[in-house]
């Protein structure tokens, strides 16, 4: 969670550092060889099928965490850092609108690679999907840790999950407005939402939804 800005800043320069980075999840154990770093360069064109030109590089590739003798247990993540930030841009935009993938009876996912606060900040506020959905509520969660939240035709962008679950509370248990068609529609934010507040709940929730209410929350990345 957004701590001090000291903190803040300490993260947001980790999450920077991490931007060339992709995470490769659910790859078996092994199936990279004795080349781990030359790996992932063979393995992403095919899984995306993307034609790289130049070519994807990369700095490093390894796994994360000790070995595993048990290939019952799931398969560590690989990390790639690529040699271009333009790749990993790629990489992760096709992932998002295709993933997951496969390797045979595997399913494969590529994600970013955040800081372990960014990374606990993105759970908080997936944890507050099924709130929103049942407020009928637009959303949707962005890179690296900000959750857009539409409300009473009034968009918000939150960085601060506690921000936003106090927000979630003082509507929770206000009724809403089942004639509205816009209710439960897709929003092509990777999430479901839509619906307004009813009219006496506007007043109360423009008071919420201003910047202030978001004030010192984070910092996005560029």
């Amino acid at each position: 969670m957004p701590g001090s800005k000291t903190n803040q800043k300490s993260t947001d320069l980790e999450d920077r550092s991490r931007r060339d980075n992709i995470r490769l999840l659910g790859i078996p154990e092994h199936e990279e060889g004795t080349d781990r770093q030359a790996f992932p360069g063979s393995i992403l064109p095919k899984l995306t099928s993307l034609d790289f030109d130049p070519p994807l590089e990369f700095q490093r590739a390894h796994r994360v965490g000790p070995k595993r003798s048990d290939i019952s247990l799931r398969p560590r993540p690989i990390i790639a850092c690529l040699l271009r930030h333009n790749h990993a841009r790629q990489i992760l935009q096709t992932a998002h609108k295709q993933g997951p993938f496969r390797i045979g009876q595997h399913d494969i996912r590529i994600t970013a690679d955040y800081s372990k606060d960014t990374n606990e900040r993105r759970k908080a506020f997936l944890a507050l999907r099924p709130r929103l959905r049942q407020l009928g509520m637009k959303f949707g969660l962005f890179d690296p840790a900000r959750m857009w939240v539409t409300n009473n035709s009034i968009s918000k962008d939150f960085y601060n999950p506690d921000e936003l679950s106090l927000f979630l509370d003082s509507l929770q248990h206000q009724p809403m407005d089942s004639t509205n068609p816009d209710c439960s529609q897709d929003t092509g934010r990777e999430n479901k939402g839509g619906g307004l507040l009813p009219r006496a709940q506007r007043k109360k929730a423009r008071s919420i939804m201003t910047p202030t209410s978001i004030k010192g929350a984070g910092t996005q990345r560029d």
